[in-house]
């Protein structure tokens, strides 16, 4: 499907979109500068997109599939895609996959999720049929036990495990267990979560002559935002050229990003989406551009994921980087921030992965290191606002995911909100 000119894309979603229309109600005539546009408001966004009386389409359903985002907050959010843009959306994410590794020939087990109207296994099965070189592929699903996909690799020589990075570790760890012979795996390709250094260990173990790439970059909502860039830092994307525009800017002022180095929100505009038009819609993630030319970004976390413990904001990725300097054996091997609240006052506690028991004395010592990292929450503890920060070892299997995506939860809150 050939892209839309921003101005024709802009002119026909205010025109046949009740939500676009009202947006754009101040916005003149042939605009076609989307630093001219407000960008989306998400609740007001999905508060439109409802049925009955649907306010965010641009016309009836009558050929599309209809999928339900996975994300780790919020309610489910239902965004149907044509025939046509789920075929373009998959062809060029599968063109991407062979930029992240895929070769003629390569056996692919899929432990992506599916069921439940969540589209990401799907997508990635489309992906596959539709990408420009041979494949096999095995369509396992990631319900399906970690120990039976370690036995499908020794049997069937699988040499591409797709999947999320929860899941991929859990194989990992089954493969090791059973002591499978992994050596036909030759490529990791993960999507859904952003894949930590504390988990390459790990694979690195059972999948000895695997490398490890990034699908690609996309949502079920948003669509296409960025394909994978070749080499060693796997977060590095770029935007889909004539189907996506990306755009990072400061969470505060809303003004463009337009230096290296520098974090932004991640906003896309979808070029070739029509039924339900993509016009700046912020993804939910923050990330900084690599190059003066603004073409290729990193992810580095997520807007809206991260604690908050009385007023105490508590930041998802900072402290993760606080626990693994003070870690440096690698015996964390995934993290988790719940909220609880118990005899008045709220808590924070860090759920943190272990396959088997932490050595004496590091539980401390990762204490303190947050506590260095966020003084701010002992200074609370001591006045009395909120209860000392507890950790809690777990075994992998012991961090929450989401039950259809698999997705690690990067943040559980806990505490009753009746």
């Amino acid at each position: 499907m050939p892209a839309r000119p921003l101005r024709d894309l802009i002119d026909f979603a205010r025109r046949n979109s009740p939500f676009y229309a009202e947006l754009y109600r101040d916005v003149p005539e042939g605009v076609a500068d989307l630093a001219q546009l407000p960008i989306i408001d998400q609740a007001a966004f999905w508060a439109a997109n409802t049925w009955p009386d649907n306010r965010l389409l641009t016309g009836p359903l009558t050929d599309a599939g209809v999928y339900t985002s996975g994300g780790t907050t919020g309610a489910p959010k239902v965004s149907p895609w044509t025939r046509t843009e789920h075929f373009d959306s998959t062809s060029a994410f599968g063109a991407g996959m062979v930029r992240a590794g895929l070769r003629p020939g390569h056996r692919v087990a899929n432990l992506f999720f599916a069921g439940h109207l969540y589209g990401g296994f799907l997508y990635i099965e489309a992906a596959l049929h539709n990408a420009p070189v041979e494949n096999v592929r095995l369509p396992v699903a990631g319900h399906t036990p970690d120990e039976d996909v370690a036995d499908l690799i020794a049997g069937f020589g699988v040499n591409v495990l797709a999947g999320t990075p929860m899941k991929l570790g859990g194989v990992a760890e089954a493969v090791l267990a059973r002591e499978v012979d992994a050596c036909s795996v030759e490529l990791l390709l993960f999507a859904g979560d952003l894949l930590f250094d504390d988990l390459r260990p790990r694979l690195a173990k059972a999948f000895p002559g695997a490398a490890i790439a990034s699908l690609g970059y996309a949502t079920v909502d948003a669509g296409l935002v960025g394909g994978p860039v070749p080499g060693d830092d796997v977060r590095v994307h770029e935007a889909f050229p004539e189907r996506t525009v990306v755009e990072l800017v400061d969470e505060v002022t809303g003004e463009p990003v337009t230096g290296p180095g520098v974090r932004g929100r991640v906003v896309v505009t979808n070029l070739f989406r029509t039924l339900m038009p993509i016009i700046r819609y912020p993804v939910g993630d923050l990330a900084e551009w690599v190059d003066a030319g603004c073409r290729r970004f990193r992810l580095v976390g997520r807007t809206v994921e991260g604690a908050r413990v009385a007023n105490v904001a508590m930041s998802y990725e900072d402290v993760r980087a606080a626990l693994a300097a003070a870690d440096p054996g690698g015996t964390m091997t995934g993290m988790q921030m719940v909220e609880r609240r118990w005899d008045g006052k709220d808590g924070l506690v860090l759920r943190l992965a272990c396959a088997g028991e932490p050595p004496a004395g590091l539980t401390e010592r990762l204490v303190e290191a947050v506590h260095a990292a966020r003084p701010l929450y002992p200074d609370c503890v001591e006045q009395g606002f909120v209860h000392p920060l507890v950790i809690e070892w777990v075994r992998p299997s012991g961090l929450a995911t989401h039950p259809r995506t698999g997705k690690l939860v990067q943040v559980v809150d806990e505490r009753p909100h009746s």
